[in-house]
């Protein structure tokens, strides 16, 4: 299979160029050790995994001998599993000033950020690894769009498809992990099943010590159910026979295997009567789709969850978009104790811009009205709109528009 180009690459190299160590992270199969593989080509740089039970073994053993094996610059593979090199790595980072000695994979957990931090700190930039976006699987940089503005959707338009439901929902119900690109279902099914069992569970007794390995499964499950809406920990715990508080905890765990994301609600001092709890959110729409036993993309599309999904799917690309770009940008929704809610806020440079998510090809244009709540904030309001079904961009009034789901 032809190498897809990820996004990420551009980050990566740069702050390679700025710190002595970069390690990337993220849930376990997403492409980061396919990815660092085919940027080291013909550098010369030495490719070493800590899969490998001898070079485990010798870096446990002996980690001064270890990396006079293996001398710097260097990738080292699912660097969790010898977590006592990061002592040695420092010493060398400390011993001279070159910038990229190591290149480092790890499947995400939280002893593994805290081991790297405590040993590496002012010296390691980590970075975080999704599953493939829609634009990365199109060959389009994952770039976030300037303003919003009616004038940029048309301009972003014209290099873009018509928007089609059909093809989002199979983006959606197919997911982004880089082996499944051209499985049928009957080899997805056994992919995702395999997955949950090899890694995910592995992972959760292994690295996390949940003894609970079934109750874990089904607060994964439950999870799938609840996606796209408001946390609640009592729920999840009924659903999976265990406590609110081991709920509680299992989800963090999800959180740092890169698994699921909670979406913090928008927060302004200004702003009163806001809720505080996140929503939940899948990292990857294709195990959700899975977990909850949705069989094919069809199904998904005209179940009663497809609005769930359609949210989950935008938030998780945009998700993506933030995490590669430069710039600073944070995204929230907004609901209040009166229930007024807005799906989704991208806030730049202190702009804020809010958007309802929609199935609709053509949606009610009056939901934009609950925009206004954001007036109180006191920071400027900017483009903004409902991302739905149309086809083509369409404006709404003189600063929101309807945007096609594929432009985002």
């Amino acid at each position: 299979m032809a190498y897809i180009h990820r996004s990420l690459e551009r980050k990566f190299i740069k702050m390679s160029s700025a710190f002595k160590v970069v390690m990337v992270t993220g849930a376990r199969q997403v492409g980061k050790s396919t990815m660092l593989k085919h940027l080291a080509q013909d550098t010369g740089r030495v490719y070493v995994s800590m899969d490998d039970t001898d070079v485990r073994e010798l870096a446990e053993r002996d980690p001064k001998l270890f990396f006079q094996m293996y001398k710097p610059p260097i990738l080292i593979d699912e660097v969790q599993k010898a977590p006592v090199l990061f002592e040695q790595i420092k010493i060398i980072c400390d011993g001279n000033d070159k910038r990229g000695q190591f290149w480092l994979t790890g499947s995400q957990s939280k002893k593994l950020l805290k081991q790297a931090g405590d040993s590496l700190a002012g010296r390691i930039c980590v970075l975080k690894m999704y599953s493939l976006s829609a634009k990365e699987l199109e060959e389009r940089p994952d770039d976030i769009l300037e303003d919003f503005a009616f004038s940029s959707l048309q301009e972003r338009s014209r290099n873009y498809p018509d928007n089609n439901i059909l093809d989002v929902y199979t983006r959606i119900w197919e997911g982004g992990m880089p082996d499944m690109i051209s499985m049928d279902a009957e080899l997805r099914r056994e992919y995702w099943n395999s997955y949950i069992d090899t890694y995910l569970m592995r992972d959760a007794v292994d690295d996390n010590g949940i003894q609970d390995a079934e109750g874990f499964r089904k607060i994964l499950r439950a999870c799938a159910a609840f996606s796209g809406e408001l946390i609640n920990y009592n729920d999840l715990g009924n659903a999976a026979g265990v406590s609110g508080v081991t709920a509680k905890e299992w989800v963090k765990v999800l959180q740092t295997m890169g698994i699921i994301f909670l979406l913090e609600p928008y927060f302004n001092n200004e702003v009163k009567r806001m809720v505080k709890t996140p929503k939940l959110y899948f990292c990857d729409t294709g195990l959700c789709a899975f977990l909850s036993s949705w069989t094919s993309r069809d199904t998904l599309m005209n179940g009663a969850a497809s609005g769930h999904y359609l949210e989950n799917y935008v938030i998780s690309e945009l998700l993506r978009n933030v995490s590669y770009g430069e710039k600073k940008v944070n995204i929230n929704f907004y609901r209040d104790t009166n229930q007024k809610e807005i799906d989704l806020i991208v806030e730049m440079d202190g702009v804020l811009h809010p958007f309802e998510i929609k199935r609709a090809a053509s949606p009610d244009r009056r939901i934009i009205r609950s925009f206004s709540l954001l007036q109180k904030s006191r920071k400027d309001i900017g483009a903004g709109g409902i991302i739905c079904m149309a086809e083509k961009p369409f404006p709404i009034d003189s600063i929101n528009s309807l945007i096609p789901v594929n432009l985002i």
